[in-house]
C-alpha cells in the first residue's frame, strides 16, 4: 500500500498544535513513617538537653530485722543528655520570564517548585534522622549536626562481625558498621527480648524493603494457608506477634536497608527550634528567590527502650 501522489499528511504540515497534557506525574514517595510517628516537641536553644533515669535492680534480699535501725539507701543522680539542632534548607530561584510564560501542568512555576522542594526537605529530614550521624557543635565555618538514631542505640543492638556500638552516651560517637549478614528470626527475637528486659515496650519494626521481604518469609510457629476462595496468596507479615507483644512491621524507603530498628516510639521525639518556614531572599535581578528552612534535633528519651539489628545483607 502507498499514499496517492501529492497527499498532504501530518509529516508535511506546519502549525499542528502540540498535545501536551496539562498534568505533571511524579511517583517519588513522600511518606516519612519515623518522623510521622515520633513525638513533636518545641526546643529553645541550639543545644537541647533532657534527663534519663533508671530504677535500681530488683533485689531478692530485701529483708529488715524487726525493730532495727533504718539503713539509708544511696541515691543515684539522673543522667543529663543533650543533642544539637541542625539547620536544613532548600532554595528556589525562578526567572521573571519563566513565571510569566504559559506553562503546562502548573499555573505558577514558583509555587510548583516551592511545593516540590518542601517535599524534598521532608525526605531529607527522614533520611537524616535514621542514618548513623554523630552530633557536632559546629562553628562559624562548619554546620551543626544532630546525633541521629544510629549514634544512640547501644544497649540492645545486634552487630555483625567487626561492628561496634556507640561508646558515648551523648551521640558523639556513632555505631561503626560491621560485616553484613542475613537477617534471621533469632536475631530479631533477641533484640525484641532485650528491649523488653530493659523496660521498653516496642511496637514498631522499621526496616528497608529487602529486609521487609525477609521478615515476610519468617515462619515462626505458624502454618500459612492460601485463601483459594478469593484466589489470593497471602505472603506478607505486617504485624509480628512476639512473646513480648505485637509489633507493626513498617517498611521505610529512606533508611539504610542494612539497618533494622525495633522501636518504642514513646521514647523518640523530633524537637524543632524553628518550624518549617519560607523566606523571600533579596532580589538581585530578574528572578524570584525563596528559602525553605527548618532547625531541628532528634530527642532520644531513653535509647534502651529500643534496639536494632544492624549490618544486614541487602540483596
Amino acid at each position: 500500500m502507498a499514499q496517492p501522489t501529492n497527499t498532504f499528511d501530518t509529516y508535511d504540515a506546519v502549525g499542528i498544535r502540540e498535545d501536551l497534557q496539562d498534568v505533571i506525574y511524579s511517583i517519588s514517595p513522600t511518606d516519612t513513617p519515623f518522623m510521622s510517628s515520633a513525638a513533636r516537641e518545641a526546643v529553645k536553644n541550639t543545644l537541647h538537653e533532657w534527663q534519663t533515669d533508671a530504677l535500681a535492680a530488683a533485689s531478692t534480699s530485701n529483708a529488715v530485722i524487726e525493730g532495727d535501725e533504718a539503713t539509708l539507701d544511696a541515691s543515684v543522680a539522673t543522667t543529663r543528655v543533650s543533642n544539637h539542632t541542625q539547620i536544613m534548607d532548600k532554595t528556589v530561584v525562578i526567572t521573571g520570564t519563566q513565571e510569566a510564560v504559559d506553562k503546562a501542568g502548573r499555573a505558577s512555576e514558583l509555587a510548583y517548585q516551592i511545593a516540590k522542594k518542601s517535599k524534598e526537605l521532608k525526605r531529607d529530614i527522614e533520611s537524616t534522622l535514621l542514618t548513623n550521624q554523630p552530633r557536632a557543635a559546629g562553628d562559624a565555618t562548619t554546620a551543626r549536626t544532630f546525633a541521629s538514631i544510629g549514634a544512640w542505640i547501644a544497649t540492645n543492638d545486634s552487630l555483625g562481625a567487626t561492628g561496634t556500638s556507640p561508646t558515648a552516651a551523648d551521640g558523639s560517637d556513632p555505631r561503626n558498621d560491621g560485616t553484613q549478614r542475613a537477617l534471621t528470626e533469632d536475631l530479631l527475637k533477641t533484640v525484641i527480648k532485650g528491649t523488653w528486659v530493659s523496660g521498653g515496650s516496642p511496637s514498631v519494626i522499621m526496616c528497608g524493603p529487602f529486609n521487609k521481604q525477609k521478615i515476610s518469609g519468617f515462619t515462626g510457629g505458624s502454618t500459612r494457608f492460601d485463601a483459594s476462595e478469593d484466589k489470593t496468596l497471602y505472603t506478607s507479615i505486617d504485624v509480628y506477634s512476639s512473646d513480648f507483644g505485637d509489633l507493626e512491621v513498617v517498611p521505610n524507603r529512606f533508611q539504610r536497608d542494612r539497618d533494622l530498628f525495633v522501636l518504642d516510639m514513646d521514647y523518640w521525639a523530633v524537637g524543632f527550634l524553628r518550624d518549617f518556614t519560607m523566606h523571600e531572599l533579596s532580589k538581585t535581578g530578574d528572578s524570584e528567590k525563596r528559602q525553605l528552612l527548618t532547625e531541628l534535633t532528634m530527642i532520644s528519651r531513653n535509647e534502651a527502650a529500643s534496639g536494632g539489628v544492624f549490618d544486614l545483607t541487602t540483596a
